[in-house]
């Protein structure tokens, strides 16, 4: 991991995250933020472990965490430096894009992971984000670039 993993203290806890993104559970997948640069960067935790619910199936006897679920981690994770400016407050970033998609290792219980999204075009209300999920030994698990619509609705709590 960088050197973000030393860090004690989350720049934002779950429940903080939780105030940004709709996201809930089951299908929440921040646990943590390390660093944000609001419209820029962030880098956030995800703590994989054997009770997540898409292990039953996914597969019994040789748990992986499905490629599907390790993108909508990234844009969960992307969209938080998005909502994070005063312009978005309130809003919702939808998915509406994806391009090079790679997966690179399985993601297993137990792993730790490093998720990092730079924002590299933002215009009105989209964005494009550049994804990485590293595992704790630094080695790169997937990537994706994501294209994200803010919504120009506030979300419902």
């Amino acid at each position: 991991m960088t050197e973000y993993a030393e860090r004690k203290e989350p720049v934002l806890t779950a429940m903080q995250v939780q105030e940004i993104i709709p996201n809930r559970f089951p299908i929440s997948f921040v646990d943590r933020v390390d660093e944000i640069i609001p419209g820029e960067k962030v880098v956030a935790r995800k703590n994989v472990t054997i009770n997540e619910e898409f292990f039953v199936g996914h597969f019994p006897g040789n748990p992986v965490m499905p490629g599907v679920l390790q993108v909508e981690t990234m844009a969960q994770v992307g969209s938080i430096p998005l909502l994070s400016q005063p312009d978005f407050k309130n809003k919702i970033a939808y998915l509406a894009g994806l391009n090079n998609v790679k997966f690179r290792k399985n993601v297993v219980p137990g792993d730790v992971l490093e998720i990092t999204v730079e924002i590299v075009k933002l215009k009105k209300r989209m964005g494009i984000g550049k994804g990485t999920i590293r595992n704790e030994y630094g080695e790169v698990c997937s990537e994706a670039e994501m294209t994200f619509i803010i919504s120009n609705v506030d979300k419902v709590d």
